[in-house]
This record gives C-alpha cells, sequence and structure tokens, in this order.
C-alpha cells in the first residue's frame, strides 16, 4: 500500500484521464453557472414585473435581489451537507447529487405561476427553488475544484484548478446568449421593457432549456473514476466520520483565512455580472438614474467582457504555478482596489470608458477567480477537503455575494445614481482580502494526499 500512496503522491497515475478530468470538472460548473446566471439576468430583467406587487420600481429591484441573496444563505449548508458526503462517499456520487438538484430546481422555476396569477405564493415559490440552487451550487464548485486539482501533477494544479473556474464566463455567455436571443425573437416597442410575450412566457426558455444541459453533465459524471486522493483515504482508514467537526476543531484559521480569500472576488463578481445589468440599462432620466443602454446592447458589452474573464481566468493558472497563489493574488487584489476607486471617471467617459470599465473587471475576474480553484483545496488535508474547502468558499458568498448586489443599489440609491461609493464598497472589500493574503502562506508546494 505505500508504494502505491508514494507513486500517487508524485503524480505519477491520475485516477482519470486528462480529458476526462477537464471535461467533468468544466461541464459541470459551466451547468451550474448557467443555471445561477439565468437566474440572476431575470432577477433584473424579469423578476421584479412578475413576481412582486407593482409598485416602486426600485423596491421590486431590491425584492428582486434579496431573494437572489437568500440562495447564498443555502450555499454554506450546501456545502456541509454535499461536504460530509463527498469526504465520507467520494466527490463522483456527490457530483452528481448536487448537479441533480441544481437541475430540478433551475426547471421548475421555469414553471412558477407568477404573481398576478398566484399572489404571495409566487414569491414564496420562487425562494424556496432559489433557496435549493443556493444549496446545490454549496455542493458544486468545492466537487469540481476537487476533481480537477486531486488528479493534476503536482506542479500543474494551478492551471488544471482553472478548468472548473470557466465555467462561470462560459455559463454566463451560454444564459445570457439565451436571453438576448429570447429577447430578438420577441422585441419590445420599449428599450427599457420586455415585450409582454416575452413577460408571458419567453423569460421561461432559459430556465426550462437547463434540462437538456444536465443530462450532458450527468452523462460525463457518471464515467467518473474516483480520486485517488480520496481512495488512499479510505484505504489508510483516515475517513472522518464527521468532516465538519474535524475541519472547525483542526483547520479553523484555514477556513478563516479561505473565506476572506474569497471576499474581493465574490464582490467584484457579483457587481460585474448583475449590478452592472441594473445599472446599465437604467433610464439617466430615472429617480436611479443610470447609463441608459438598452437591454440587447449592454448585454452584448458585458459578453464582450466576459470572453476576457474566460482568457485570464487561463492566464491565471500558469501566473499561480510559477510565481504562487498568493503572490498572484496579492497584486491582483491590488489592482482590484485600485479599480474600484476609478469607477467614476470612468464610467463617466461614455461608451468608450464603460467598455473599459467592464474589460477591466471582467479580465481582473479571472486574474483572481481563476488561482481560486488550486488555493482553496490546498488549505485542507484531503479527508475534510471537500468540506473545507466548499465552507471557505460558499461562507464567503454571504459575506460578499449575498448582499453585494443589495449594497450595490442601495449605494447607488443613496448616491443619487453615481457610481461612486459602489466602487469605494469594492475596494473596501479588497482591503480585507488583501490582509487575510498577508496573514496566510502559499500553498503551492503543498502535498495533496496529506
Amino acid at each position: 500500500m505505500s508504494a502505491t500512496v508514494q507513486s500517487v503522491s508524485r503524480g505519477a497515475v491520475p485516477a482519470n484521464p486528462r480529458s476526462r478530468v477537464i471535461l467533468a470538472s468544466l461541464i459541470g460548473t459551466t451547468i451550474e453557472f448557467y443555471d445561477f446566471y439565468v437566474y440572476a439576468t431575470a432577477a433584473v430583467l424579469v423578476f421584479p414585473h412578475l413576481f412582486f406587487p407593482a409598485g416602486n420600481e426600485t423596491t421590486a429591484l431590491l425584492a428582486s435581489f434579496a431573494v437572489f441573496g437568500a440562495a447564498m444563505v443555502a450555499r454554506p449548508l450546501g456545502a456541509i451537507f454535499f461536504g460530509h458526503l463527498g469526504d465520507r462517499r467520494g466527490r463522483k456520487i456527490t457530483l452528481v447529487g448536487a448537479l441533480l438538484t441544481m437541475g430540478i430546481a433551475t426547471f421548475l422555476i421555469g414553471c412558477l405561476p407568477t404573481y398576478p396569477t398566484a399572489g404571495w405564493l409566487a414569491p414564496a415559490l420562487l425562494v424556496v427553488l432559489r433557496l435549493a440552487q443556493g444549496f446545490a451550487l454549496g455542493g458544486e464548485w468545492s466537487g469540481a475544484a476537487l476533481v480537477a486539482t486531486e488528479n493534476a501533477p503536482a506542479n500543474k494544479r494551478a492551471i488544471y484548478g482553472t478548468f472548473p473556474q470557466l465555467g462561470a464566463p462560459i455559463g454566463f455567455i451560454i444564459a445570457n446568449g439565451l436571453f438576448l436571443v429570447m429577447a430578438a425573437l420577441l422585441p419590445s416597442n420599449d428599450p427599457s421593457t420586455p415585450s409582454q410575450a416575452f413577460l408571458s412566457w419567453g423569460w421561461r426558455i432559459p430556465f426550462l432549456f437547463s434540462v437538456a444541459m444536465v443530462a450532458i453533465g450527468l452523462w460525463v459524471r457518471l464515467n467518473l473514476v474516483e480520486s485517488t486522493a480520496f481512495e488512499n483515504t479510505v484505504r489508510k482508514g483516515q475517513v472522518k466520520k464527521m468532516p465538519l467537526a474535524a475541519v472547525v476543531k483542526t483547520h479553523w484559521k484555514e477556513l478563516i483565512l479561505g473565506t476572506f480569500y474569497m471576499l474581493a472576488t465574490y464582490v467584484l463578481f457579483y457587481l460585474m455580472t448583475t449590478f452592472s445589468l441594473s445599472y446599465g440599462r437604467a433610464s439617466p432620466k430615472a429617480p436611479v438614474p443610470g447609463l441608459g443602454y438598452d437591454y440587447t446592447t449592454f448585454v452584448l458589452m458585458m459578453i464582450i467582457g466576459v470572453v476576457f474573464f474566460g482568457i485570464f481566468t487561463m492566464v491565471s493558472g500558469p501566473w499561480a504555478d510559477r510565481w504562487g497563489r498568493r503572490k498572484t493574488l496579492l497584486w491582483i487584489t491590488l489592482a482590484i482596489a485600485v479599480f474600484g476607486l476609478l469607477w467614476t471617471p470612468m464610467l463617466a467617459a461614455g461608451t468608450v470608458g464603460v467598455m473599459a470599465w467592464l474589460i477591466i473587471g471582467f479580465a481582473l475576474m479571472g486574474m483572481t477567480f481563476g488561482p481560486m480553484g488550486a488555493l482553496l483545496p490546498e488549505l485542507f488535508p484531503a479527508n475534510v477537503r471537500y468540506t473545507g474547502s466548499g465552507i471557505s468558499y460558499n461562507v464567503s458568498s454571504i459575506l460578499g455575494a449575498a448582499v453585494a448586489p443589495f449594497i450595490a443599489v442601495a449605494l447607488w440609491s443613496a448616491g443619487g445614481g453615481s457610481p461612486f461609493w459602489v466602487g469605494v464598497y469594492l475596494s473596501a472589500m479588497s482591503v480585507l482580502t488583501l490582509i487575510a493574503l498577508l496573514i496566510g502562506k502559499e500553498t503551492k508546494n503543498v502535498d495533496m494526499d496529506r
């Protein structure tokens, strides 16, 4: 047995072929993020009109974002549940369960009655299914990251770790691309408001389409072989009966550091993908003025920015493998803090400035998000890795993503339409991440079989 463990620890024989590892880690997160983005887009475009009482538009938008943020509260619970399964039963079966949960919840959102039809039952059911989405995503990311990093050569873990991260930009492009197609097929006479046909049934198509994507993802994941890191843990009798208790007792510092490592990433992520859509589409003459772009134009601009998100996610992997995770992220987080202070002059510079803002913001997003696929799993030993990395990743979603769109809209409204304080908020969260990175240690050379 010792000879087997030694050969695995050197990265000589991965449990799965490289192509299978890449596809399984990429396709699952692509589907999960597709499902999440479909909701995020609908939260801005559709749900304020359909799932809440008519009246103040800002109040309806804030209510829609509150439901959006509710999923973040469920994510740590999903991380605990699926982390327990992943550390005790294996990565493969857990990933299949997380994918099924997300797919079913997304499909059912596409079948919901609206507020004019069902009253308060409509937003209540929306909250329940949104919580199910968050619960599923809480178990998805860490499992996909473990599939990638536990099957990677020791000197290429950050490169392999970028493949599950690529699911975010790819899922965004597919989700918003499908919404653009539906908007083009069901055009509106008023660019600021979806057409009646779109509000009636067109918005449901992207949610229902999730079923086809989940079927593909399940086929790929059912062909996975269990990771050698987990199999070695089983053979050595080191599986923990209660992974949550074990990781809290022995690795509480890593849990806290991992949570704050992700903070700036999450805030930037949801400001660029969710808040920006509200700000970009709001009329300059509205009570809380925005940029005044029509939906199609601004989403196409966002998709261009997201292309840079994908490119720089891939670029960040070699950087993190060459220079280390900590050093790479220190410089990138500092750049995010500076970027937050430049929002007002960039967004006041017309379309060129707005496009530069989107490209720079999404490029920084790729650079900070990419290394996390390796960094968070490397913080924890194999027998509590699924639980530990999942909790750090998803608790940070409460501190960052759950409140980011809500705080951003409140600051935007309080500032009379100015984005200045929203940018300052991003910079402040980046400072907290910088402090965590300065306290933490480099993980580039840790043994994943430890």
